[in-house]
């Protein structure tokens, strides 16, 4: 995020907070950089306990933020979103790039649309409700590829992404070991990629190479891609680290 970004979403939470005193007041969808910016934000004052962060499914990338008033408790069946789900022959492959397009060509920012999943034949998307009606009424084809849709969602959901396995050992947990084994390089190389500032984690900058990495972190290095780190151990038999992740394909 640019500064004017983060200026601007802070005056946006500002608001809302003023706003969610006497009602519930919805942000977003906002990107994973967004979300974890605004959490960071919010737990340095008083809000945190009474937000709440909802996209449709616990594995959502893009994601509304909740902020309630003290007197009412925060419920994922109050975020104004609509899962669409779009039906199409399997032989026609449909990308997350050809919905997202047909989506804006509709004249919408992108903050009202959320997670686009889709698989073969099948495409799910997560909309502020609000528009859901007009996305209905207005989407027939995606491309030159002709679609029905309609309001909803069955489970399970399409999965969204693949991922490369990746695994290895490490001398400890600490993040230029990580992003050493992620990355292919040398502990050297890897701390000059995040004192440059080019790692995040769990979507925030980090510059400091001796962080403590835990398993479900994800971390995302500047030109190489994105990763999840899925177990940290056990210790092999001369004391190294054993570590297994997933690259986002």
């Amino acid at each position: 995020m640019g500064q004017n970004e983060k200026e601007l979403l802070l005056a946006k939470l500002a608001d809302a907070g003023k706003r969610s005193q006497k009602r519930p007041c919805f942000l977003g969808f906002l990107n994973e950089n967004e979300s974890a910016f605004a959490w960071d934000f919010l737990k340095r004052g008083a809000a945190a306990g009474t937000s709440m962060f909802w996209g449709g499914y616990e594995e959502a990338e893009r994601k509304l933020l909740g902020l309630f008033p003290d007197y009412l408790e925060p419920d994922q069946n109050l975020f104004p979103l609509m899962p669409l789900t779009f039906f199409y022959r399997k032989e026609d492959a449909l990308t997350h790039r050809d919905f997202l397009g047909a989506l804006m060509s509709l004249g919408v920012e992108r903050s009202v649309v959320g997670d686009i999943l889709p698989e073969s034949g099948r495409c799910v998307v997560f909309v502020r409700s609000e528009l859901a009606d007009y996305f209905c009424l207005n989407l027939r084809k995606i491309g030159n590829v002709g679609v029905r849709v309609q309001e909803g969602a069955e489970m399970p959901l399409p999965l969204g992404h693949e991922f490369q396995e990746i695994s290895g050992v490490v001398a400890s947990q600490r993040l230029d070991c990580i992003v050493a084994l992620l990355c292919k390089t040398s502990r050297e190389k890897a701390s000059g990629l995040i004192l440059s500032g080019m790692v995040a984690l769990n979507h925030l900058e980090v510059l400091s190479v001796s962080m403590k990495t835990s398993e479900g972190d994800q971390i995302s290095v500047r030109g190489k891609g994105r990763f999840v780190i899925d177990r940290l151990g056990p210790l092999t038999g001369k004391g190294r680290l054993s570590v297994q992740c997933r690259k986002y394909r």
